[in-house]
């Protein structure tokens, strides 16, 4: 197994991003890590705070926790676990930590979204109520009680970061019989369950870097940058459109950190988007004279009806109505009848969007590529194009409960977020300046809510 740091130092064992030992990457840039009262105060010379600038100047534009949290700080806390809320899109843990004159105080820290959570070998057993844990990670601008899991430590000792696979991911189960490439009336077996490569990042702490697929991140030093690969959608780039003058007003206006984003609202943005966007495992199912695709984060069901036309009148849905046909062994696939709302932040969608998309299965790396392209006259006046791909999962369908929990009050001291506001609102307490901060990291280019930025 390969480390992923640059030298050992002692102390606790690291789970790094393959589970592997390894051994405080943090140190590589900091000259002192000490615990007092709760906090880890980072003393930086300053070469190394040179150093660690670069390290996060392109991680914002990569990754959506960032925001709503102080990079600029690390923190440790610890205290004993009380709950957990293993969801999408974010997971918290809860626990009760002593204050320094022995009161107790409720804390909780933000991880990633349950789904690749547990295809990285995470569960919510881990986190056992009446048990000892510590975490070092960023302090949340809004709550003081409030953080963003950087490295969590269990109460036996083990460690890991907060990209770590603690496992690789279970292979496929291996069927009764050899996997059929066709079914019995002659099309591409497609039915099964599926998922895209996850996406880590290349530090994996989560404080810099850029997301990239977990089976590369070994080509990269810890919080490397890389050019993100091209494409559309969720997964793979955001595609380019030229705006109508109402797409351009529309996506002027879209506040990406308020409900009106319908991934706040734990809602479908699009059928591009959500196919492969933060790892989900879907589900596609062939039945006689349809096939039916089941997204696996937000529980969003397509019906495609094979071989048919669109009825005259269809009552608008985030989902649309697909027909689709077998063209030389590729699925195409052409939806209309979409609701009004949006294709991929900020680009809108209207009632005349049309997406054609086509699945093709390739029989050897059991991997199903789509390409798609749609238009809508009312809000670009060129094609939305893009590509991703998805293979056979590393576990079964189970949709994951979705709770935004971004916009709790936690510490009820009326410094939360705003839903409706469009802005992050006074920070208060939580952005008092810590005791031993680290030096300003580079400026943020972009808020953890604006995750079609990740990829530009």
């Amino acid at each position: 197994m390969i480390s992923l740091v640059g030298a050992a130092r002692n102390g606790p064992a690291r789970r790094g991003i393959f589970g592997c030992s390894r051994h405080g990457s943090w140190g590589l840039i900091a000259k002192t890590l000490e615990f007092s009262g709760g906090t880890l105060n980072v003393k930086l010379s300053r070469l190394a705070a040179a150093s660690a600038a670069v390290l996060l100047a392109g991680s914002a534009s990569a990754h959506h926790g960032f925001g709503n949290f102080d990079r600029t700080r690390e923190v440790a806390l610890e205290g004993t676990i009380t709950s957990i809320d293993f969801v999408n899109p974010h997971a918290y843990v809860y626990f009760e930590a002593a204050n320094p004159d022995g009161s107790k105080v409720a804390k909780r820290c933000e991880m990633r979204a349950a789904t690749v959570l547990r295809r990285s070998g995470w569960s919510a057993e881990m986190f056992k109520a009446g048990e000892h844990i510590k975490i070092e990670g960023a302090p949340d601008r809004f709550d003081v009680n409030s953080c963003y899991v950087h490295t969590v430590v269990f109460a036996d000792g083990t460690t890991a970061d907060r990209y770590a696979q603690l496992s690789k991911g279970a292979a496929p189960a291996a069927p009764a019989a050899p996997r059929a490439a066709r079914l019995p009336t002659g099309e591409p077996n497609i039915t099964g369950d599926w998922a895209p490569e996850q996406v880590v990042m290349t530090d994996p702490r989560g404080r810099s870097g850029s997301l990239v697929p977990v089976s590369r991140v070994e080509d990269f030093e810890p919080g490397a940058t890389s050019a993100p690969p091209g494409g559309g959608g969720g997964g793979g780039g955001r595609a380019r459109v030229t705006y109508t003058p109402a797409g351009q007003a529309a996506a002027d206006a879209f506040r990406g950190g308020t409900t009106e984003n319908p991934r706040m609202r734990c809602e479908t943005t699009s059928i591009l988007f959500d196919w492969t966007f933060d790892g989900p495992v879907n589900r596609i199912t062939q039945s006689g004279d349809t096939i039916t695709l089941q997204y696996g984060q937000l529980g969003l069901t397509r019906t495609i009806h094979m071989n048919a036309q669109h009825p005259a009148n269809i009552e608008p849905s985030r989902a649309g109505h697909s027909v689709g046909r077998w063209e030389n062994d590729v699925l195409v696939v052409d939806t209309v009848g979409f609701a009004e709302g949006y294709l991929n932040p900020p680009i809108k969608n209207s009632e005349q969007l049309h997406v054609v998309e086509r699945f093709t299965l390739d029989p050897n790396a059991m991997t199903i590529a789509r390409e798609y392209t749609a238009t809508d006259p009312v809000y670009y006046t060129d094609q939305y194009t893009g590509r991703d791909s998805i293979g056979l999962a590393d576990l079964p369908y189970a949709p994951d409960a979705c709770s935004e929990l971004t916009f709790v009050d936690f510490s009820a001291d009326g410094t939360a977020p705003d839903a409706n506001s469009g802005g992050l609102g006074p920070p208060g307490a939580a952005a008092a300046p810590a005791a031993a901060a680290a030096e300003p990291a580079a400026k943020e280019e972009a808020e953890w809510w604006e995750f079609w930025k990740w990829f530009d």
